[in-house]
């Protein structure tokens, strides 16, 4: 039976892969752009909208990233900062997310004056104002901040030792962000061995713009998830066949149950999927491999949690399959062992499955 799109929506969602500064509201975008002069492509809600969800569909890497030069010029501010954390969580809770890792790279939002540790503070307090105005509209939500280092400048160990500093009060865990490419973990490892030593857990994006050879990096660096993680079905003979042949990595990534944060849209616009009917993780799912369903930028590529569960629907998902990979995103959460049962059990709950 297909599910309708009231039906989605009241579904719960565990969300681990979104971008803070890909998921903006428009109109937000556009009052705090002309508060500071900065100019947008049109200030109409709905066009900008549209604008970013053109650019994301076009197959044009640089006009993709446009986007994020207007985000993040508007995100320079304790107070601009506080706002977009408020509402991204605000709008979660609204879709139906009842859990969310938010994450966003501190040395992007300092060039208004901020310190690193100023902009933790500043998207922290933004979080519990969401989850707070979340609850007064009837939302239930959980939401934490995920830091991410670029992986194409020279920050890393200074945003990792930020991560272990602030773990006790808001962050649950540290990434690599920015261009894959030619950008691999290793690059990053005084970071990821400061990390391992502090027992803070790590995603790493990879499988996404580039192939096995950066999966297998970013899981020898203590990569706990896979950051989109789909090119992982490179290391699989007979993919898609009857009898597929597993290599190491494909193997590992499998038996120790790694999540893949896959993101339906954006894998397509970015072409680490040829489309969302031939997306590999519907036959990575079939394998057992614990994928999970994530927006990456909802702004940017013009989607939601809600949205990203349909166009599955509409390419043979059942109810069963969202369940599936939203209790392997509540497993693999960044959160104590205990409070992700609990999570696993609001998740049976919203799906009728009687405890």
């Amino acid at each position: 039976m297909t599910l309708t799109h009231d039906e989605i929506v009241a579904l719960p969602k565990v969300l681990l892969h979104d971008h803070l500064d890909g998921g903006l509201r428009p109109e937000t975008l556009i009052e705090l752009a002309a508060e500071i002069g900065h100019e947008l492509p049109t200030t109409n809600p709905e066009e900008l909208a549209r604008t970013f969800a053109e650019n994301a569909n076009s197959g044009d890497l640089v006009r993709y990233l446009e986007a994020f030069a207007h985000t993040t010029a508007v995100m320079q501010s304790e107070a601009n900062l506080r706002r977009v954390a408020r509402e991204a969580v605000v709008d979660l809770a609204a879709d139906g997310v009842i859990y969310a890792e938010l994450r966003y790279a501190p040395e992007q939002h300092v060039s208004g004056g901020l310190d690193l540790q100023e902009v933790v503070e500043a998207v922290q307090a933004g979080i519990e104002e969401g989850i707070a105005e979340a609850a007064e509209a009837g939302h239930g939500i959980r939401a934490a901040a995920l830091l991410d280092a670029m992986r194409h400048l020279d920050r890393s160990a200074e945003i990792a030792a930020l991560a272990i500093v602030n773990r006790d009060r808001c962050c649950v865990g540290f990434d690599i962000a920015g261009p894959e490419l030619g950008f691999p973990a290793s690059n990053h490892a005084p970071a990821f061995a400061a990390l391992r030593a502090a027992h803070m857990p790590v995603t790493i994006h990879a499988g996404e713009a580039d192939g096995v050879d950066s999966v297998s990096d970013a899981l020898f660096h203590g990569a706990r998830r896979l950051g989109h993680g789909v090119r992982i079905h490179e290391d699989i003979d007979g993919f898609d066949g009857d009898e597929p042949v597993l290599g190491v990595v494909a193997r590992h990534a499998l038996d120790q149950q790694i999540p893949l944060e896959c993101c339906p849209t954006s894998n397509v616009q970015t072409a680490a999927a040829p489309s969302i009917e031939d997306h590999p993780m519907h036959a990575l799912r079939d394998l057992g491999f614990a994928v999970t369903v994530n927006t990456d930028n909802r702004l940017v590529s013009g989607v939601s949690m809600s949205g990203e569960f349909g166009v599955l629907v509409e390419a043979g998902w059942t109810k069963e399959d969202l369940l599936e990979a939203t209790l392997a995103a509540a497993w693999g959460a960044f959160l104590p062992y205990e409070e992700r049962g609990d999570l696993a059990e609001l998740i049976l709950e919203g799906f009728g499955i009687e405890l």
